[in-house]
């Protein structure tokens, strides 16, 4: 386990509540492909925190590293609206441009 790892979980152990650590967190998690880490980190942020879109792209990317492509496809699109809502087209473009090209059937 890396050293940042352990600083974010000591973190987040201390203050279970802290979306900030929760993101950072999963994005240690990513890197080291522990995708299962990443769901379940950003599931639970993302029912505390007003996010803006990018953590539905993390969570889409974790999804379909563990095979399920629908809660991907899911997330992918709730990740536009939440984008768009946040004024962040070209988030919303980079996701649709992702379920056109990765998902389509």
């Amino acid at each position: 386990m890396s050293d940042r790892i352990q600083v974010f979980e000591q973190m987040l152990a201390a203050d279970p509540d802290n979306t900030m650590v929760m993101f950072g967190l999963a994005k240690e998690y990513e890197k080291q492909g522990r995708y299962e880490d990443v769901i379940r980190l950003l599931e639970d942020y993302l029912a505390k925190a007003d996010d803006e879109g990018n953590a539905y792209g993390t969570l889409a990317q974790a999804y379909e590293k563990t095979g399920d492509r629908e809660k991907a496809i899911e997330t992918y699109r709730k990740g536009i609206d939440v984008s768009m809502a946040h004024g962040h087209p070209s988030m919303a473009n980079e996701y649709r441009m992702t379920l056109d090209l990765d998902f389509a059937d």
